[in-house]
Order: structure tokens, then C-alpha cells, then sequence
């Protein structure tokens, strides 16, 4: 019985020092999912397109998050990928080089 009450207190007392945040813990995103599409759309529209040389077609279905938040601009002259996402959020993905790929400005 002593075995299981400090299995359980040794549980509980994880469970409480995990719900804690410490001051050394960064969120680069601060949760932000708008913020979140919109790079990852940018860098991986950019590496279909560039990298990997497929159809603007193509790389709209393959970058397709659900609900369809974020627009998406290619400009084949510099090499971009501009997306945003309700007015606030954007993002630029570059390609840098076919080694390199594509990076986020």
C-alpha cells in the first residue's frame, strides 16, 4: 500500500511542476496558428515551386491547409513567396539556392 501512495504522490507531484512555466521557456509563436500557416505555407510554396520545380497548381493543392486560411503570391522574377492571412500575418520565403532551398525572410 505505501508502494502505490507514493507512486501516486510522485505522479502528482510531476504533474504539478509540469503545468508551470518557466521563465527560461520562450514561444517564438506565442501560439499563434495564423502565424504558423503562413511561414510554413511561404517556405514550403517556395521549395515546391523552386526547389522541386512543380506547377503553381500542383503546389496550391499540396500546401492546402484546412479551413483555406492564408493567400499565396509567387513572383517567378525574384523568386518569392508572399503569403497572409487575415490582414495581419505574412510571411516572404526566398529561394537562396538549389543546394540551400528556400528560406524565410
Amino acid at each position: 500500500m505505501k508502494t502505490w501512495s507514493r507512486v501516486t504522490g510522485l505522479l502528482a507531484c510531476g504533474a504539478i511542476l509540469s503545468c508551470g512555466e518557466s521563465d527560461t521557456v520562450r514561444r517564438p509563436y506565442d501560439n499563434n496558428d495564423l502565424q504558423l500557416v503562413t511561414s510554413y505555407t511561404a517556405k514550403d510554396f517556395c521549395s515546391c515551386v523552386f526547389v522541386m520545380e512543380m506547377s503553381e497548381e500542383y503546389c496550391r493543392r499540396w500546401t492546402k491547409a484546412s479551413p483555406a486560411v492564408a493567400t499565396v503570391h509567387v513572383d517567378y522574377k525574384e523568386r518569392t513567396v508572399r503569403t497572409a492571412a487575415a490582414l495581419l500575418w505574412g510571411e516572404k520565403a526566398r529561394f537562396v539556392s538549389e543546394r540551400d532551398g528556400c528560406v524565410l525572410e
